[in-house]
């Protein structure tokens, strides 16, 4: 990686955790600023399940896993909100686990239709188990994050959204490196050679059920994750804040920034985050105003958000040569 490359990245992360400062004096940006750091975990995690050519209709639902499981093992067994976010994460890994192999054997339309129902049977689940889950009424006053002390500097509560807001940066970055990782690595060029040609990659001796099972396991365990922040930050859970439209939300982030490029998932998340929420008269026609990105970006700009720069500069270029030629 070039040494420029490395700065402007060091650069922009340095700017993003400068902004909760100034946004904190109006608790609504910094409640939207919070959104878009739990989308981009979402959208970044989803984005590798599509990198072995795989569809998920249901990764809200793994969110949900992760969200309820946190919150009632700090409310039902007074765990540590911390221990709860990992096992909450871990709990919706273990699901996935438990279902990846017969997932991943099927392909295209057949796999998002099986992620579908199972997003949509996790969903009912938690409805109808009213002893431990509320059912349709959800779960009211969790409680928030712990304290974290550090001796001799600070102690850190969670009584306002400013510290949720860097707390949820330092998962994103976590979440951003980790897959940014796995993909410059071996491991992520076989995800890509599996999506590429399943058969072939199959020849050659991967074990394509393996690795399929593998990312879709730890895709989950981060929208796990982001689900147990999601529970403690808002307080209340509900079965329909986990429902289909969320999760295909999630893949429109994906595909609307940009499927092909790593960045592309981050740009979608935090640009259809902030559409409805700074329009807010959008925000009642949200799912209709997706759909009309979506095709825009289908027929105008195959290559997502991510991919607008490149393509405005290849105009500029294209009228000044014309330009030129009729000089």
């Amino acid at each position: 990686m070039k040494l420029g490359r490395i700065v402007s990245y060091i650069v922009l992360v340095i700017v993003f955790f400068l902004m909760p400062l100034l946004l904190r004096h109006n608790a609504y940006y910094l409640h939207v600023f919070i959104l878009c750091g739990i989308n981009v975990i979402m959208a970044i995690s989803l984005r590798a399940i599509t990198t072995t050519g795989q569809i998920s209709f249901g990764h809200a639902g793994f969110m949900s896993v992760g969200a309820y499981t946190s919150a009632l093992l700090v409310m039902k067994l007074g765990l540590s909100t911390y221990a709860a976010l990992i096992l909450g994460a871990a709990a919706a890994m273990a699901v996935a686990a438990a279902i990846a192999y017969p997932i991943t054997r099927v392909r295209t339309i057949y796999l998002a239709m099986l992620t579908l129902f199972f997003g949509e049977l996790i969903r009912l689940v938690f409805t109808e188990w009213r002893g431990l889950t509320g059912g349709t009424s959800g779960i009211i006053g969790i409680p928030p994050l712990g304290t974290i002390s550090i001796p001799g500097l600070a102690t850190i509560d969670f009584s306002t959204k400013l510290p949720y807001s860097f707390f949820i940066l330092v998962l994103a970055l976590i979440t951003i490196l980790f897959f940014y990782g796995i993909e410059r690595s071996y491991v992520g060029m076989t995800f890509k050679s599996i999506a590429q040609d399943e058969s072939l990659a199959a020849s050659i001796g991967t074990n394509v059920a393996n690795f399929k099972a593998l990312v879709f396991c730890i895709s989950c365990f981060f929208a796990g994750l982001a689900g147990g922040f999601y529970a403690h930050y808002n307080a209340v859970l509900a079965p329909d804040t986990f429902g289909l439209f969320p999760s295909l939300y999630i893949l429109v982030y994906v595909i609307v920034g940009g499927r092909r490029k790593f960045a592309g998932a981050i740009i979608g998340a935090i640009v259809l985050t902030l559409i409805p929420e700074v329009f807010r008269v959008v925000k009642e026609y949200q799912p209709f105003v997706f759909v009309a990105l979506l095709f825009l970006v289908i027929f105008l700009l195959r290559g997502g958000l991510v991919t607008l720069p490149e393509q405005v500069k290849i105009q500029m270029e294209k009228i000044h040569v014309r330009k030129n030629e009729n000089a």
